[in-house]
């Protein structure tokens, strides 16, 4: 049998019997990185939902416009109406970031795709960030709509309207570990579906009323709600002259609540793709 001179193999071919193949096999590359990993994550997410997601937006924030409409009929200003523009805004944010993201991650567990991802040398933190992120990002356009409109139709000033970008990404990230831990752990997808149908409405009952007309139990629940936290540093910022520590205190606590949900969907996800 003839045997071919190494200097002629393509670059990176060894001879059978070589040095390397008794060492055993070749070492696999090495696993990417968080940031890159999350990057294209998070891009593919986000073109995933300008295509798909694109009408539930618009559903979402004429939704929010309309309570805010048909509140205007029982409520005339004063921390009442702050309390409603506030909490129809980040309303856009748990219906997308909350239910959508619980119902994807549920219907990606039922069809196996979560196998998919788990074939990919990506970080889990990358895939549950990435997608969490991408949401939280697609309710941009609804919110700052919506925090206008409302702010319009109360009479609220719109000078302090900025600090959207602090609570938009602080509540989209509570709200979508949150979605997206409900759907990695719910045993089938359409209970998924409908813990974040609950996620969402808890965010509507609990957000848009005035918390001083909401019995002291449901108050309760209400301070257990990531949201809540977004919600009340948005009405702060509608007085004439807020307190930017207590706006600051609320942020950092809707902040280290993203942080928990996040670290348990990863979990979760970690959970899930091993079964």
């Amino acid at each position: 049998m003839s045997t071919v001179p190494a200097e002629v193999l393509p670059t990176g071919a060894l001879p059978v019997g070589s040095h390397d193949a008794e060492d055993g096999a070749a070492p696999l590359a090495p696993p990417a990185r968080l940031l890159p990993s999350l990057a294209a994550v998070y891009r593919a997410q986000l073109s995933r939902a300008r295509v798909a997601r694109i009408p539930l937006l618009f559903v979402a924030t004429f939704q929010s416009i309309g309570i805010m409409v048909l509140m205007r009929g029982v409520v005339d200003g004063g921390s009442e109406a702050r309390a409603v523009v506030a909490g129809s805004t980040v309303l856009v944010v748990a219906f997308v970031a909350l239910n959508l993201l619980a119902q994807y991650f549920g219907q990606l567990r039922a069809s196996g795709g979560l196998d998919h991802y788990a074939t990919l040398p990506v970080p889990p933190a990358a895939v549950v960030l990435g997608a969490a992120g991408a949401y939280a990002s697609f309710t941009v356009p609804g919110t700052v709509v919506t925090a206008v409109a409302g702010s319009v139709l109360f009479g609220l000033p719109l000078g302090q309207l900025w600090i959207l970008i602090a609570v938009v990404p602080l509540a989209g990230a509570a709200l979508a570990g949150l979605g997206a831990a409900l759907g990695l752990l719910a045993p089938r997808q359409e209970l998924a579906t409908l813990l974040g149908q609950l996620g969402m409405s808890a965010a509507l009952l609990l957000g848009v009323l005035p918390a001083e007309r909401l019995p002291e139990p449901i108050g309760w629940a209400r301070d257990l709600l990531p949201s809540t936290y977004g919600v009340e540093a948005l009405a702060r910022t509608f007085d004439p002259h807020p307190d930017w520590a207590a706006v600051g205190l609320d942020l950092a606590v809707c902040g280290a609540v993203g942080v928990v949900s996040l670290a348990v969907a990863t979990w979760a996800y970690r959970r899930a793709a091993v079964r």
